[in-house]
């Protein structure tokens, strides 16, 4: 049978059709004008479509919430795709989940309606600020932030930023703190709670970020609606997990073959999914527990969860992901599938990490650790290196050197943290073991591939970035001594004959 396309009336029909293998879940919940739009999500990208909104879908689906489907919003001039895809199917959308045990897809329709700022700016002020919204969530990556790294300040002289202070542009923000101060600004005026801003970045102190970002804009535009921000606004911190690669053309097309349906961006993702989250509402909440999701009292327990997740699965993915590539490899599961690689990371987690983390009740480390290999190795995903490698100046610091840090204070071995640092040092370069140049997509590139070439084999040039790393780096002899070993070797020999002597 030809595939059917996506969209409310071929519902029915779409779940009646497939059988078997080919079976898809589609909502049979209320949706449109019977539902009211409790959560305005900025950034409906993939991640955000693999995570929120499939837990929001299955509230609505098996728990009978009404009151928080998503208007998705688009800020910016590129999210015209989504846009489109969206509309042309009633903002219904695939999710696939794929393991080395098969695939599943289900129909998602969370996503209630979509605004597209360019086309009415005014639309989405007043969206935010309607007494039905009681979320606005974000997930709008590091640079939607204005976050200075270095002074731990809003970018105040950035030009979004200074047009969304201009008193001209007062009702026509460009930047997300415009949109969510005007929208404050009018439920402030109108004797309304303020919305609740949650942040779904993967980023530390996501809440706490948000907070301080919002709050210094306020106070340039009105320090008396900068002052009910913080006394009545919340920003509840976060952990969120789950692997999204790009969605490809042939991402499509396998959903047409192998399901039958037709999807403008069907969106793949892994089972895996977790989000630890701060019970931390100004205006209420949806029942989130009750899918799954761990809420939790206060924004230590989420930074708990959240350094076992940065430690050991971001810091895992480093270490498959710089080294991975100047090997050669194209593909997360590509470099799993080494046995050198799988050993490396397994004994790196085991030996180098884990005794750093904190404990958790009801948390198996070990058990987390083996949920992280499979997840690595699932050969279905297809997650590319280069969204792994992606930003380094931004990971490292956070994944790597926190760990080699803490072993140089207490005297622990990282032996294989440091040959992760000295292929991150060799990666940015630019250039595999086999001399094949490719793309640093990093903001610091220049700096660093400057760095690394004056450098060659020592680490020191690289290590005199003071915004990347500390003195207690750059001062320790052992580190330095590891660092440059591995370096020394990873140029000598490359990353596969220096590998085998980091393996027990």
């Amino acid at each position: 049978m030809p595939p059917l396309k996506l969209n409310s009336k071929n519902l029915s029909q779409i779940s009646a059709s497939a059988t078997g293998a080919t079976q898809i879940k589609v909502p049979t919940y209320a949706r449109g004008a019977a539902v009211k739009e409790g959560i305005v999500h900025v950034g409906v990208g993939g991640f955000h479509r693999a995570h929120l909104a499939v837990y929001v879908d299955q509230l609505m689906q098996h728990h009978g919430v009404t009151d928080y489907a998503i208007c998705g919003v688009g800020l910016q001039p590129f999210d015209v795709g989504m846009r489109d895809a969206l509309a042309g199917q009633d903002h219904l959308y695939t999710v696939i989940e794929r393991s080395a045990q098969g695939s599943c897809a289900n129909v998602v329709g969370s996503i209630n309606s979509y605004l597209f700022a360019p086309d009415d700016r005014e639309a989405v002020v007043a969206k935010m600020a309607h007494p039905d919204t009681h979320i606005v969530s974000l997930t709008i990556t590091e640079s939607g932030y204005y976050y200075n790294e270095n002074t731990h300040e809003l970018q105040a002289n950035h030009p979004d930023i200074q047009a969304d202070l201009h008193p001209d542009n007062a009702h026509a923000p460009r930047t997300t703190f415009g949109f969510l101060y005007a929208a404050l600004a009018r439920r402030h005026q109108q004797g309304l709670n303020p919305f609740t801003v949650m942040s779904c970045d993967n980023m530390q102190k996501n809440g706490a970020i948000t907070r301080h970002m919002l709050e210094s804009f306020a106070r340039l535009r009105d320090p008396a609606v900068a002052r009910w921000i913080s006394e009545r606004g919340h920003f509840p911190n976060a952990m969120v997990d789950r692997i999204t690669p790009q969605t490809s053309p042939a991402d499509k097309a396998a959903l047409a073959d192998d399901f039958h349906l037709l999807d403008a961006w069907p969106i793949v993702t892994e089972p895996f999914s977790q989000w630890v989250i701060e019970d931390c509402f100004s205006d209420g909440r949806p029942p989130f527990e009750k899918v799954g999701v761990q809420i939790v009292k206060n924004v230590h327990d989420v930074e708990q969860f959240e350094m076992h997740k940065l430690r050991l699965l971001n810091g895992s993915h480093s270490a498959l992901g710089y080294p991975g590539q100047l090997a050669g490899f194209a593909y997360v599961h590509e470099v799993m599938a080494d046995p050198l690689f799988g050993k490396f990371v397994w004994q790196m987690m085991q030996d180098e990490v884990k005794p750093l983390l904190p404990h958790i009740p009801g948390v198996d480390l070990d058990v987390y650790c083996r949920t992280l290999i499979e997840r690595f190795s699932n050969p279905t995903i297809m997650d590319q290196l280069p969204r792994i490698c992606l930003n380094a100046s931004g990971k490292i610091p956070q994944f790597i050197m926190p760990s080699i840090a803490e072993a140089i204070a207490t005297t622990r071995p990282f032996r294989r943290l440091c040959f992760v640092a000295a292929a991150w040092f060799r990666y940015v370069n630019g250039v595999d073991d086999n001399g094949n140049a490719f793309v640093v997509d990093d903001p610091m590139r220049d700096e660093l591939q400057a760095k690394a070439r004056a450098g060659g084999t020592d680490p020191s040039s690289l290590l005199s970035i003071k915004s990347l790393f500390g003195d207690d780096l750059r001062g320790d002899k052992r580190f330095l001594q590891e660092i440059t070993a591995a370096m020394e070797d990873i140029a000598r020999d490359g990353i596969l004959k220096t590998l085998p002597k980091y393996v027990d």
